[in-house]
């Protein structure tokens, strides 16, 4: 029997919730409106899926190796929202007890953490992976044991290889 692995590409699921939910806030002012929109999400597709492995990989502040390649390397993106920042922390609790391995490592970013575990899981012969994001640079990733949950405004779409030829 196949065992799955679910890989959530948290800072992109985050930031999808976080301006796909009006602002709500906790009595004390804390948004949370990033983390009730991702532990949704994430709670439907483990509901789906029912994998057996469960990791969310998380980018952090530090520059990744592709800084030092290119001083270019998004110099012109805009800084984290302090509305968003600050869910942050308390997501990857929320994840944690929701019984994901949280994975972050200084120098590398999530999409590379996506990369690395779908080739791991790509070598066991009994494993599929799925890995839930709203980047579509992950389609590269799809293989026959790794398939794309790529989540959009209106629905997540399950892509395969077939899938994927069929709509590119």
């Amino acid at each position: 029997m196949m065992k799955k692995l679910l890989v959530v590409d948290g800072n992109s699921i985050l930031n999808r919730a976080f301006y796909g939910i009006r602002p709500l806030k906790t009595k004390d002012g804390l948004f949370t409106n990033a983390i009730y929109g991702m532990v949704n999400m994430v709670n439907r597709h483990l509901e789906a899926y029912t994998p057996d492995y469960f990791a969310v990989a998380f980018d952090m502040r530090a520059p990744t190796f592709r800084h030092a390649f290119s001083e270019a390397y998004k110099a012109n993106r805009h800084g984290m929202p302090e509305e968003l920042a600050c869910q942050l922390e308390p997501a990857k609790d929320c994840m944690r007890a929701m019984g994901a391995a949280v994975i972050e490592m200084e120098g590398f970013e999530a999409d590379d953490i996506l990369g690395t575990l779908s080739a791991m899981a790509e070598r066991e012969e009994d494993c599929i992976a799925y890995l839930l994001t709203g980047d579509r640079d992950a389609l590269q990733l799809i293989s026959d044991r790794v398939h794309v949950l790529l989540a959009t405004n209106a629905e997540t779409i399950d892509f395969d290889k077939t899938r994927f030829f069929e709509k590119y």
